[in-house]
């Protein structure tokens, strides 16, 4: 039986890292596999501006990634724990009733997606920011020096 709390705090909480995936779908699933990549190439963007500040064009680029790959696993923690108890069931625990315990809405689970729509929601508009700040900053340096 798949858990709809379980598997909405690991969207949320583990989901940049297929946590989520692997769980609802097996080891086998190939798109929990691929989360990793683009929260990896985002982290090293967080770390390139860390190191060398936020006027690394690279980094500016490679740090929404990370931003918009959790905003994303927030969104899956949001869907996941808004479907009902039959959805849940039929999609994710087909051999057991619709009203089974297993897709029921707990606490817990509104906790979850309270904290996913704060966070995601937070993470989403950071990352925005920092991609707008740092292309449109590069793009009055380069006014200023076309125009010297």
């Amino acid at each position: 039986m798949k858990s709809k709390t379980l598997a909405t705090w690991l969207a949320f909480l583990g989901g940049p890292f297929g946590l989520h995936r692997f769980y609802l779908h097996g080891m086998g699933d190939w798109l929990g596999w691929l989360l990793p990549f683009p929260t990896l190439v985002g982290a090293y963007g967080v770390l390139r501006m860390w190191s060398l500040g936020q006027n690394d064009p690279v980094s500016w680029v490679l740090t929404p990634v990370l931003g918009f790959t959790f905003a994303a696993c927030c969104l899956t923690a949001i869907v996941y724990g808004l479907r009902t108890p039959e959805q849940w069931n039929a999609r994710f625990n087909p051999q057991a009733a619709p009203d089974a315990p297993a897709g029921r809405t707990r606490w817990a689970t509104i906790w979850a997606i309270v904290m996913a729509l704060m966070v995601g929601a937070g993470v989403l508009m950071t990352s925005i920011v920092i991609s707008f700040q740092g292309y449109f900053e590069h793009q009055v340096e380069e006014g200023r020096r076309i125009s010297q």
